[in-house]
């Protein structure tokens, strides 16, 4: 059986993809913080000592908290730069990725439109997507599609830890909802379903019309 490898895949965008890889008929190993914490690099270290190979990889974690620069702790910047950066570089130098498998690095739209109040991630968050998008092409090499899947306002426990009236800012958008975390879970599966394979190193707006750039 084919197995699959979902960080952060306990709850929300992970959970969702989780599960629809499940349907898949994969071998699926979701982790929640308890049984790896992507911020702490000797608990990443346990878990890929006994999961070093896999077919699908998915890479997704919590993010900051909402602070400005200046209330911003160095404890807090080390943190963040492990959970979002460091130890995600560990995982894809010690993970093996089976030849035609894939890679969804489930990042944010702050990649594109940085945000002040979430400078800790925009921050993080663009580092590794550059790291990503540079081993793309290596992976390339042996049919391992590597998509960074970049997603706006979902309907997930982080939103509403960021977003006081949820409901509110729902009727802003432009769909006038939030998206689904199944939609980005069905959109994992289709990809892995139909094989679509020169995809690789893109990044796809997962926001629902929402945001105002271009690419």
């Amino acid at each position: 059986m084919s197995k699959a490898i979902v960080f952060g895949g306990s709850r929300g965008i992970g959970k969702a993809i989780a599960e629809s890889l499940n349907e898949l008929n994969y071998d699926v190993i979701a982790t929640s913080k308890k049984q790896v914490d992507t911020s702490d690099i000797s608990s990443i270290k346990n878990f890929i000592a006994i999961n070093n190979e896999t077919d699908i990889l998915v890479l997704n974690t919590g993010g900051p908290p909402a602070k400005e620069f200046y209330s911003i702790t160095q404890e807090e910047w080390e943190k963040f730069h492990r959970q979002l950066f460091l130890g995600f570089c560990i995982v894809l130098q010690n993970i093996k990725v089976n030849n035609e498998g894939y890679i969804f690095l489930i990042s944010s739209n702050v990649i594109k439109e940085p945000n002040s109040k979430l400078i800790m991630s925009s921050a993080y968050r663009a580092a590794f997507t550059s790291v990503f998008k540079i081993l793309s092409k290596e992976f390339a090499s042996r049919d391992v599609s590597c998509i960074n899947i970049a997603p706006g306002p979902i309907n997930t426990d982080r939103t509403r830890e960021l977003i006081d009236d949820v409901e509110k800012y729902a009727e802003s958008l432009p769909m006038k909802r939030l998206g689904d975390p199944k939609e980005i879970g069905n959109f994992v599966k289709s990809i892995v379903e139909n094989k679509i394979k020169y995809l690789s190193g893109t990044t796809i707006n997962f926001d629902g019309a929402n945001s105002n750039y271009i690419f």
